[in-house]
């Protein structure tokens, strides 16, 4: 049994910060790389950002870039977005993923997916 389970969203003001949370559970993860997909309403799902076993290897989508921050505690099984200066743009549902081929988790088709935690960012 996989799960992934994020929490921490809510709902913020433009430029405040806010960080998620993903738990991962029920098999090994080490070779997975880790991530996080994001979808707003009538939007096309998109990729935010990813990490591998070693967190320098991090990938920040150039949408989130500079204000983003992805890491990763592999003791805990647990994966961060921590997010900066936040946007209206950046409201929508955020899901945990994880899949042992990056490309998969980059073109938002991964082996796993957590339930989604709602992030609303107000103006």
């Amino acid at each position: 049994q996989v799960q992934l389970v994020e929490s921490g969203g809510g709902l913020v003001q433009t430029g405040d910060s806010l960080t998620l949370s993903c738990a991962a559970s029920g098999r090994e993860f080490r070779t997975y790389f880790m991530g996080w997909v994001r979808q707003a309403p009538g939007k096309e799902r998109e990729f935010v950002a990813a990490v591998g076993w070693i967190g320098g290897s991090a990938i920040h989508a150039d949408s989130v870039k500079g204000r983003f921050s992805i890491s990763r505690d592999n003791a805990k099984n647990t994966v961060y977005l921590q997010m900066n200066s936040l946007k209206p743009e950046d409201t929508a549902n955020y899901y945990c993923a994880a899949d042992e081929i990056f490309g998969k988790l980059r073109n938002v088709q991964p082996e796993y997916w957590g339930q989604g935690t709602q992030v609303t960012v107000s103006s």
